[in-house]
């Protein structure tokens, strides 16, 4: 009888575990530093027997503009919904616009003759599989500015300090424009108590989005115009579509709310 009811209250105990996590959620591992921002892109992988791309953020971000791949190269902000297939990369269209064996490595490298001396489809395709990689994120970071969460390094910072220089600009790819002068820093009200108010700062948004990124599809263009909460970023709309999972997380709060320390 007394197992019987050790029994009964394991499974109530279970029962109850599973409720609370379907109502509030769990807390989930914090990704390591070197798999922050980590995209797993398969859409097609499986029909064609080929292990899953994992595309690093981190190494991408220490060298080009998030509007270069989001706007110029149009990938959509979603992973799985631009259908990236291996024609397209060969034909120079996505991952392709630099993956071309001049600006990074081809699918392939070929020898004089034409012929294929090496395969580099591992190099992409590496989700459960041993690759050794030709930068180590630890290595690669060293001596960086530090940061609390996420990749644990403050990007924006590093790039201000010249410790990687961006590139917003591919040959036959991007239009060249005349450069927009940036809004004045916004004030946006918190909504809860003893919390500061935003200070968003175009002038740092632009040096890594410009202004297609996240308008008109993200954010209007008319200040106020966009009404929003807080738990629309956490569902990963708004300034959710990069924080959270690619810039700096949402549980870094004074980051955003900025006019007192606390």
């Amino acid at each position: 009888m007394k197992k019987l009811a050790i029994c009964l209250t394991g499974l109530l105990l279970v029962g109850a575990s599973i409720v609370l996590a379907q109502t509030f959620g769990v807390k989930k591992r914090m990704p390591k530093p070197h798999e922050f921002g980590n995209v797993v892109m398969k859409n097609y992988t499986e029909e064609n027997k080929m292990a899953p791309v994992v595309f690093r953020h981190w190494f991408h971000r220490a060298k080009y503009t998030c509007r270069l791949c989001h706007v110029d190269l149009g990938f959509a902000m979603v992973v799985g919904e631009t259908g990236v297939r291996e024609d397209d990369v060969r034909n120079g269209i996505y991952c392709g616009a630099c993956h071309d064996g001049t600006t990074a490595f081809a699918p392939e490298e070929m020898n004089a003759r034409g012929e294929v001396k090496k395969e580099n489809c591992a190099r992409c395709h590496s989700q459960g599989q041993e690759v050794e990689l030709e930068y180590d994120f630890y290595d690669f970071v060293k001596g960086f500015p530090k940061s609390r969460f996420g990749n644990r390094v403050d990007w924006m910072v590093a790039e201000e300090q010249g410790l990687i220089e961006l590139s917003d600009y591919i040959e036959g790819v991007t239009i060249a424009r005349r450069t927009l002068q940036n809004p004045k820093d916004a004030t946006l009200e918190a909504k809860v108590a003893e919390m500061p108010d935003i200070i968003f700062s175009h002038e740092k948004h632009a040096v890594w989005n410009g202004c297609e990124l996240c308008h008109p599809e993200i954010f209007g263009v008319k200040t106020g115009g966009t009404v929003y909460e807080m738990q629309d970023i956490f569902d990963g709309r708004f300034c959710g579509a990069c924080h959270g999972s690619v810039a700096f997380m949402n549980m870094d709060c004074q980051l955003c709310h900025t006019t007192d320390v606390y």
